[in-house]
């Protein structure tokens, strides 16, 4: 049984698919605290490979049983690999050195910590990066992982300002988050998703409830209580009568994490927060950012308070960070303006976040055409979700539907494609929609249509995004 003592300095760590989103930042996260780190992953472009390389971290773009010796002290892997299918990690196992897959992994180095996870079906990549700018602009002592490049970590995924407090995006897919050991629990959200896995709400449900179950006694959970899964998931908890604090924020929460303010003005988002006498500032788009801000305040005063800072003597700063705050990639990322169209990308594939991400950038742009490219992700998310995708779109005046961007991880045998999905949102919403398999079929006419003032917005987790960059290549030649 491996204990957080393997996390030795110059212990030799191999990571098999190094450039995953979750895998990555631990790689980060060992280098940098002195663990000798290389790995593996396929020859795709991610954009983990600007971070690999920017840490000085060598990896290779094949599998090869080889490279796997006795002088590796663990092998840490991506869900997606197995010693039944990827040849270094058979031999790991030949070799007997001990294979971790990464969500075991972040457990056993959340250990070493007094760690908070921050988990929801939605918002917590977001939620975490502003953790980790607020932890900066207070001087707590922390390290910080987020599944995505961060703008203000200067496009890496982790930050280090410390060794007392963990903060990390944890993920429920296959009940990954119950490997963490958290004192603290943000909880943005819970609702229907990966089916694959999850087959109804309430199986997700009690997944979130399983985690936050791992609190031990005098353990903090910080949950949204604008949404019902996540109030849902905090009474089963109260109801347990352990001594776990339940901290509630949001434009309904009750205490000091109250939204009492909230105003779109000038693309900027103002508001502020019953127990905190000072109004904030956003520069991203969203009615559901400043239910992540809220979260991530809340936590940063909580560790705080334990290191005996005054949050008030910090305010400027972490108001100043707040204001500054640009997201992580693929939420809600300007690509660039090219021909006065502001071309942009967000990873929202799930019926609830695409609405809130399309209602934040209307808000923000209410004179502005915006027009969607959208790829949905796995088969059986947007089977089960058939109803609530067709009707999220309204806020765009114009989509572009594609084919589904499907996952090795799903057996799908129905029969709901991306034909599907733009039949029937087509039925649902008012404004201009077309279907293009393949998302680089719509580029001419894209060309076409596009004009000054629209907003061109990629969307999903697919492999859609390289349509935004290539249109906004065309338009920045066109007019140079």
């Amino acid at each position: 049984m491996l204990t957080e003592d393997v996390f030795k300095p110059f212990s030799s760590v191999y990571f098999v698919g190094i450039k995953g989103t979750g895998v990555c930042p631990l790689a980060e996260l060992l280098q940098a605290s002195g663990l000798k780190v290389c790995g593996s992953d396929i020859p795709e472009e991610f954009y983990t490979d600007k971070i690999l390389k920017k840490m000085n971290i060598p990896y290779y773009e094949n599998f090869d049983p080889s490279r796997i010796t006795k002088d590796i002290d663990m092998v840490i892997h991506s869900a997606a690999y197995s010693a039944d299918t990827n040849p270094e990690l058979a031999r790991a196992k030949e070799l007997a050195i001990p294979a971790l897959k990464y969500s075991d992994a972040l457990g056993l180095w959340s250990k070493k910590f007094d760690a908070a996870g921050v988990s929801g079906v939605h918002g917590k990549t977001t939620t975490t990066a502003m953790c980790g700018v607020l932890m900066r602009a207070a001087s707590l002592p922390a390290q910080i992982l987020v599944g995505s490049a961060v703008m203000d970590f200067g496009e890496m995924s982790t930050l280090t300002l410390g060794d007392k407090y963990f903060i990390a995006e944890t993920c429920e897919y296959r009940n990954h988050f119950l490997s963490f050991h958290p004192r603290r629990i943000i909880l943005t959200s819970v609702e229907c998703d990966h089916q694959d896995f999850f087959p109804n709400y309430i199986s997700i449900r009690d997944a979130f409830v399983e985690y936050c179950r791992l609190l031990p006694q005098g353990g903090q959970l910080i949950y949204c209580a604008d949404d019902a899964g996540a109030s849902e998931v905090a009474d089963i908890i109260k109801n347990d009568k352990r001594k776990i604090e339940l901290i509630p924020y949001g434009f309904t929460a009750e205490g000091d994490y109250r939204v009492v303010s909230f105003e779109v003005k000038d693309k900027k988002t103002f508001f502020s927060l019953a127990g905190i006498k000072c109004e904030f500032e956003l520069s991203i788009p969203g009615r559901h950012e400043v239910l992540n801000a809220a979260a991530a305040l809340a936590l940063t005063e909580i560790l705080a308070k334990k290191e005996n800072v005054s949050i008030d003597g910090k305010m400027q700063s972490i108001k100043t960070a707040l204001k500054n705050f640009s997201s992580s990639k693929r939420r809600s990322e300007i690509i660039g303006e090219a021909a006065g169209i502001m071309f942009m990308d967000d990873y929202g594939h799930h019926p609830t976040a695409i609405k809130t991400t399309l209602e934040g950038i209307k808000s923000f742009y209410p004179d502005r055409r915006l027009i969607v490219s959208f790829m949905s992700h796995t088969y059986t998310r947007t089977s089960h979700l058939l109803e609530e995708f067709a009707s999220c779109f309204n806020d765009a005046d114009i989509v572009f539907f594609h084919k589904i961007y499907a996952s090795a991880r799903e057996n799908y045998i129905g029969g709901v494609n991306g034909q599907t999905l733009f039949e029937k949102a087509s039925e649902a919403r008012d404004g201009e929609t077309y279907y293009y398999e393949e998302y680089d079929e719509a580029f001419d006419f894209l060309c076409k249509i596009l004009k000054p003032t629209d907003i061109f917005l990629t969307l999903g987790a697919g492999n859609n995004w390289p349509l935004g960059k290539k249109l906004f290549n065309h338009f920045g030649d066109c007019y140079d």
